[in-house]
């Protein structure tokens, strides 16, 4: 588990900001119809980003980031995994998650993202999106650089490189790296018992053997799930990570 259910975003609101919001249900290529959140900022041409949650799926923290990039000029939509499953209603704060994970597809995952990537690109089809995910969505949004659909970018706070058969019938991430399409971003914890140091180094060094472009950042002394604005001793390494995101997809935008 990533966040408790009272966390939130660490990153700053915009005074006066002025966005759109709502609740979605989008429909996969396969026919499946999951739960998701849209905010806009009113800029169809602009880059805009896939939020990939933990593995609760679609909760408040992820709808809170959703708002906090169309605040910072990005469209966003965050979703959820488990429409197959579990339906599109809203789900209790506690409830029996990880029965729901262990039946994700990567199959499923993908027909799901692209789904959510189809509607940011409705207006603007050549428009660059990017993904971002947290813990599960973390090495999911890796994957999914690695899924042929056309991303400028993924980004993946602590993601496990090195983890096979989640979703099932993925390889490791690392294994992956070869048919990676885009720039990737891992954002990793240096204090993380899940997930050791040397798992993130080995996934940077795979990029580099296979010229693939990416940055592996290991926050020292940093636990899973610092991004939370309640963990102020990892402050900095919150806002270390707002900045680049920011920076990341400045980047690979144009």
């Amino acid at each position: 588990m990533c966040f408790d259910l009272d966390s939130s975003p660490p990153i700053p609101r915009i005074a006066g900001g002025s966005v759109d919001h709502e609740d979605l249900v989008l429909t996969a290529s396969d026919g499946n119809e999951f739960a998701a959140f849209a905010a806009t900022d009113g800029n169809p041409a602009g880059p805009a980003i896939c939020v990939l949650p933990d593995v609760r799926g679609l909760f408040r923290f992820y709808e809170e980031l959703a708002l906090r990039f169309a605040e910072h000029g990005m469209d966003a939509i965050a979703i959820d995994y488990f429409g197959r499953t579990a339906g599109v209603g809203k789900r209790q704060s506690e409830w029996e998650y990880m029965p729901h994970v262990l039946d994700v597809t990567i199959e499923g995952l993908t027909a799901d993202v692209e789904a959510a990537l189809d509607v940011l690109r409705a207006e603007v089809p050549d428009r660059p999106v990017f993904v971002v995910g947290f813990c599960f969505g973390g090495s999911n949004a890796w994957h999914m650089a690695a899924a042929d659909l056309g991303l400028a970018g993924a980004i993946g706070f602590y993601g496990n490189p090195t983890r096979e058969g989640r979703p099932i019938g993925s390889d490791s991430v690392i294994d992956s790296v070869p048919r990676f399409s885009c720039p990737i971003l891992a954002l990793q914890a240096g204090d993380d018992p899940g997930i050791p140091q040397e798992a993130s180094r080995a996934f940077e060094d795979a990029m580099d053997a296979a010229g693939k472009a990416g940055e592996v950042v290991i926050y020292e002394g940093a636990p899973h799930s610092f991004f939370d604005r309640k963990y102020e001793t990892f402050s900095e390494a919150s806002a270390d990570a707002w900045t680049r995101i920011q920076r990341f997809i400045a980047q690979h935008a144009s």
